[in-house]
């Protein structure tokens, strides 16, 4: 998808990212920070990635969060994924370590690999990362 032309983002493009990766428990959403998505974009460009990401979490409510929280401590309670700035990604063609490497490379927000469940959180917050 092209969300970016000549400097600018495309708004109908935004909209579709903002619906897709809406909470799919409550079919609540918000604008996705678009740093979030550049980060995305960038990490799969490192990757040389053909396959889409598939996304298993992007905005969570409230509700979700809290839900989420109760069953695993490793759920954060006040996780980007409430702003809109976070996302929990896979790719069956490449590995978490892969695709953690790419994301902390381009050095704009934190990347958490989670091994066991085979996916990694890219968020616009704090250079940082956790996992193994």
């Amino acid at each position: 998808m092209v969300y970016w032309i000549d400097g600018k983002y495309v708004g109908d493009a935004l909209a579709e990212v903002n619906h897709f990766m809406r909470d799919w428990r409550t079919n609540t959403g918000i604008n996705i920070d678009t740093r979030t998505v550049d980060i995305m974009a960038a990490a799969h460009r490192l990757m040389d990635a053909r396959e889409p990401y598939m996304l298993l979490s992007g905005y969570r409510s409230p509700q979700t969060n809290a839900m989420l929280r109760s069953r695993s401590s490793g759920v954060a309670k006040n996780s980007l994924h409430l702003k809109g700035q976070a996302a929990d990604l896979r790719l069956d063609s490449r590995s978490v370590s892969q695709m953690a490497q790419a994301a902390a490379a381009c050095r704009a927000g934190g990347v958490g690999r989670y091994t066991g469940s085979d996916f990694v959180h890219m968020d616009c917050g704090p250079v940082r990362t956790w996992g193994r």
